[in-house]
């Protein structure tokens, strides 16, 4: 669930953020908190200077000169810099005991982080950058405060114990990356055939809201259910989905989830 303001407002009474790796998803992190209301302090690395510095005058955050200062300011810190990074800012740094660090690095289990930063509270987490309209889901590993109410502020929350299945949520992350490309294709068949950009991207984007809200009105039907009492035999529909099923476009998703997962289940190279 979505932190209510009131929620945020204790929460962010006292709380003090420091970013490390100032890149597109924790910008969309800065805008969506102080979005839901969070009016502590935000402090950003300066590593990438043009886009902190833009973040700071929109957003009211203040740019450090170096990454220890974020760390030495902060009391949550959230880690957005790519994976082969992550040594050298660990070399650079000396975090608090316990000091919370949420990981939004794909990939990198607790174990590497907690060997990584020895002294911090480590915690993972998973969002999209839907986050800057608080529209994400949210996927954190573990549970606990303040991390929870802070991030759950950026839309739904999901709380996994089991780091296994945090992997499971990557997957569904990369998942919104494809999808992105599925409608693409989707709108250039009907631009192909005739139709504008606008009138395409309307047909496209209608009937998948219209799905999406078919499907969270029924929460108790299945999602193949749904899908047969629309594709039902000498339907148009029932036609298409033969043809994709028989070119192997429902296989394919799986395969392209199966090659994720097995990549994350590799050891991470730092």
């Amino acid at each position: 669930m979505m932190a209510s303001t009131t929620e945020l407002i204790g929460v962010d009474s006292v709380l003090k953020i420091g970013i490390l790796g100032v890149g597109e998803l924790t910008e969309k992190v800065v805008i969506g908190l102080r979005r839901s209301g969070f009016e502590g302090r935000v402090l950003l690395s300066p590593r990438n200077q043009e886009r902190a510095q833009q973040l700071a005058k929109q957003w009211n955050c203040e740019v450090r000169a170096d990454n220890q200062q974020v760390v030495d300011g902060a009391d949550l810190l959230v880690l957005g810099v790519r994976p082969e990074v992550v040594q050298q800012l660990s070399d650079e740094v000396q975090l608090r005991p316990e000091q919370t660090l949420v990981s939004l690095v794909a990939g990198l289990k607790l174990v590497e982080l907690q060997r990584r930063f020895p002294r911090a509270r480590v915690v993972r987490a998973m969002l999209s950058y839907a986050a800057q309209i608080n529209q994400t889901t949210v996927v954190v590993t573990p549970g606990g405060e303040p991390h929870a109410t802070l991030l759950g502020a950026l839309g739904s929350l999901v709380v996994l114990d089991e780091e296994e299945a945090f992997e499971l949520a990557t997957v569904a992350a990369c998942m919104n990356g494809w999808f992105y490309f599925f409608l693409s294709d989707l709108q250039q068949w009907f631009t192909d055939k005739g139709l504008s950009r606008e009138q395409a991207v309307q047909l496209v984007m209608g009937n998948l809201q219209d799905c999406l809200a078919s499907a969270r009105h029924q929460p108790s039907t299945s999602l193949e259910a749904l899908g047969r009492a629309i594709a039902t035999p000498g339907t148009f529909t029932a036609a298409g989905l033969e043809v994709l099923r028989d070119k192997g476009a429902t296989q394919a998703w799986r395969e392209a989830a199966d090659e994720v997962l097995e990549r994350l289940h590799k050891p991470a190279r730092l």
